[in-house]
């Protein structure tokens, strides 16, 4: 007997489960969401710096205003039989397009300012929410 039991090969075990390089791992640092709700130093960084960046988009906004319309008086300024039409033009049709680009690329850059702090607030395992094409 014990010669027909080392006759036949070992036997092999299939070991069925996740991949090593697959299984989750701890976060290795506590999820800035808990940092924010605690109120701690580091969520307080957080939220400044999602602040400074959403006053930099709306800065930005306005100077872009202020130099795209604000100039318009300048142009008033040409002799009255030359800026006649032209006044009613600039005010009545050229304006309208350059604020509407001014606040679509604002509105733009304020969305990507919020997607990027989401990201960084939410734990990467968690499925994302809905994000509009850019």
């Amino acid at each position: 007997m014990p010669e027909e039991q080392q006759s036949q090969p070992p036997r092999r075990e299939v070991v069925t489960g996740v991949p090593r390089g697959s299984r989750r791992m701890p976060p290795a640092h506590t999820p800035a969401r808990s940092e924010i709700s605690e109120q701690t130093t580091l969520g307080a960084t957080y939220v400044r710096a999602l602040m400074r960046s959403q006053l930099r988009a709306g800065l930005a906004a306005l100077a872009a205003l202020v130099l795209l319309v604000g100039l318009l008086p300048l142009l008033f300024l040409l002799p009255r039989v030359a800026s006649g039409p032209l006044v009613w033009v600039a005010l009545g049709v050229l304006v309208y397009p350059v604020l509407w680009c001014v606040a679509r690329a604002y509105v733009i850059r304020a969305e990507r300012n919020e997607s990027d702090f989401t990201g960084l607030v939410t734990d990467p395992t968690e499925s994302p929410g809905p994000r509009r094409p850019d």
